[in-house]
């Protein structure tokens, strides 16, 4: 897959069939009337790409909760302060009234 994407990094309209995973053994076909690339010039975007995501990782780290949990936790906050219900009155009565109609059991 790293060749892959070094490619379409260089290409992104590459058509290629890829048979291996090492650069130096792999079979590349290339497809459809795709310039062939330089083996070097894959080699050095792998490099590139693998430190492009290995700079993300933080991002593949951050797991946060779901969308409906981040607003529970909200409107908690909300209903324990009677400023924010005043400031944000729509949102937290809108809330409110699906939890009073639909309470826990």
């Amino acid at each position: 897959m790293k060749i892959f994407n070094a490619i379409k990094k260089i290409n992104p309209n590459a058509i290629v069939s890829i048979r291996g995973s090492d650069i130096d053994t792999c079979e590349i076909e290339w497809l459809d009337g795709t310039t062939p690339i330089p083996k070097a010039d894959i080699e050095a975007k792998m490099v590139e790409v693998q430190a492009e995501y290995d700079a993300n990782q933080y991002q593949r780290d951050r797991v946060y909760p779901s969308i409906g949990d981040q607003l529970d936790m909200l409107w908690h906050t909300m209903d324990k302060d009677n400023e924010l219900q005043h400031k944000f009155y729509d949102f937290y009565q809108t809330i409110k009234k699906v939890k009073v109609a639909h309470p826990k059991k």
